[in-house]
């Protein structure tokens, strides 16, 4: 794998959302969640709002203005996780109501809104992210939130951050990302089957379930590009990943056929033409590009030179895939049918990370009445996560990048296996592998010399 030998960074601004002006609204509630690299903080709100973020420090904070809103008295806040230590909310002068996220040092916040979508209202949220040598903090309970007066004054400069990965005990080799991307979201449900199911559903489902099978495994961490029901562009889950460093990115679908008989799933990686394309499109945009691809910059580069370091990332990435593609096939192929034996390749936007080994899986086939009702079972889609992860744990374990647990930790080889042919005898089979008679009799249980022709016999290791 490409980036087992060249490390990622990758360079964001944050950017304070403008400060616009609406009609009286209020907070309804604030929630917060945490991953493996960021915390994200929802603002649910009764109507339209417009806000304006900025940072302090000393200590670290960031602060939320929402002109002409209020919030009703004991509203629930959320408890500390990740990045974020404590929400307060209070009145300022002018109307102004005041939402401070107390946060760990060297954090940086960006804030989007998002309108209506199935059960949730408009919505303010705020994504933390680490800056430098930020680390998140475990969760915990605060005390109950009251609605004093936090005070602030003005912002600092918008500061540019670099991204990296978490430090790791010595010894102990780093874990491994596992970006997860749960297809479609929000305004775009993807496909949806007869019945009813929406395709956004269902893969948000089964790509929460991926996660926890993820976090179980020793020396990885599960990254969620959502862990809820909104909508993320294409090019941004791609983004999200590259910025956590991730090693491997996944994204779960379902698939839809005119035909309602089409059922099986697939497994597809980025397809040559549609990489050749993506290369063409960054090396033209190289010159403003701020990230690095596989830990170089194409900024400073010549197009010659740039495109030679783009073509190599890019053909490590997409064979890398392929390989790591053959393993979830295997597994998948255990609990479910497969429409393709083999991977395939397609154009799709959310494979082209040059220096991330990608996949996109479609689980099943919605359109197909029988599939969806599989695929709605929370036990189908338990198995299919198990399989997903065991596809993905089988490819690291035969390609562990270097400084990683899986590299550092290595499990013991298979053991040797002998099938007897005709005219074999026991003591032969032995000298043959240089092992003692009375160890190959114990390691398979035999008492005396009888064996018999096929009979498979497990060698010992010494």
């Amino acid at each position: 794998m490409f980036a087992q030998f060249w490390p990622r960074l990758a360079l964001t601004i944050g950017i304070a959302a403008p400060l616009a002006l609406a009609d009286a609204a209020e907070i309804r509630g604030v929630r917060a969640s945490s991953g493996p690299v960021s915390t994200r903080v929802v603002l649910d709100l009764s109507e339209p709002a417009g806000h304006r973020m900025f940072m302090l420090s000393n200590p670290s904070r960031v602060v939320v203005d929402l002109p002409g809103m209020s919030t009703p008295e004991g509203l629930p806040l959320p408890d500390a996780r990740g990045f974020l230590t404590r929400v307060r909310i209070g009145n300022q002068p002018g109307d102004v109501l005041r939402v401070v996220l107390d946060v760990r040092p060297n954090v940086t916040p960006t804030s989007f809104i998002l309108g209506p979508e199935a059960q949730f209202g408009h919505r303010i949220v705020v994504d933390l992210k680490a800056s430098g040598s930020a680390v998140p903090v475990e969760r915990a309970r605060t005390p109950a939130a009251g609605t004093g007066s936090p005070q602030a004054d003005s912002a600092p400069p918008e500061p540019a951050i670099v991204m990296r990965a978490p430090e790791r005990a010595p010894g102990q080799g780093r874990d491994l990302v596992i970006a997860i991307d749960a297809g479609h979201g929000g305004k775009d449900p993807g496909a949806i089957g007869p019945k009813g199911a929406r395709e956004k559903d269902i893969v948000l489902s089964i790509s929460n379930l991926l996660a926890r099978e993820v976090d179980s495994v020793p020396g990885m961490q599960s990254l969620l590009i959502r862990d809820e029901d909104f909508y993320v562009a294409h090019r941004e889950r791609m983004a999200i990943a590259h910025r956590a460093e991730a090693d491997f990115f996944v994204s779960v679908h379902a698939d839809a056929a005119r035909n309602s008989r089409a059922r099986g799933a697939t497994v597809y990686a980025l397809s040559t033409k549609r990489a050749s394309d993506e290369a063409a499109r960054r090396l033209a945009e190289r010159e403003n590009a701020s990230d690095l691809i596989g830990g170089v910059s194409l900024s400073d580069k010549d197009a010659v030179l740039a495109k030679v370091l783009l073509d190599l990332s890019q053909s490590a990435s997409i064979g890398a895939s392929m390989t790591a593609g053959e393993h979830i096939i295997g597994e998948l192929g255990a609990v479910t049918r497969i429409r393709k034996t083999t991977v395939q390749q397609a154009p799709f936007i959310v494979l082209t990370s040059p220096d991330i080994p990608s996949l996109l899986i479609e689980t099943g086939y919605i359109s197909n009445p029988g599939e969806e009702s599989v695929l709605r079972a929370s036990s189908h889609q338990a198995k299919l996560a198990r399989a997903l992860r065991d596809g993905i744990v089988g490819y690291f374990r035969s390609n562990p990048p270097p400084g990683t647990y899986f590299a550092m930790n290595p499990l013991p080889p298979p053991p040797t296996r002998h099938v007897i042919a005709r005219g074999e005898t026991l003591s032969g089979i032995a000298a043959r592998y240089r092992v003692s008679l009375a160890s190959l009799r114990r390691a398979n249980s035999i008492r005396g010399d009888t064996i018999r022709t096929g009979q498979v016999l497990t060698i010992p290791t010494s």
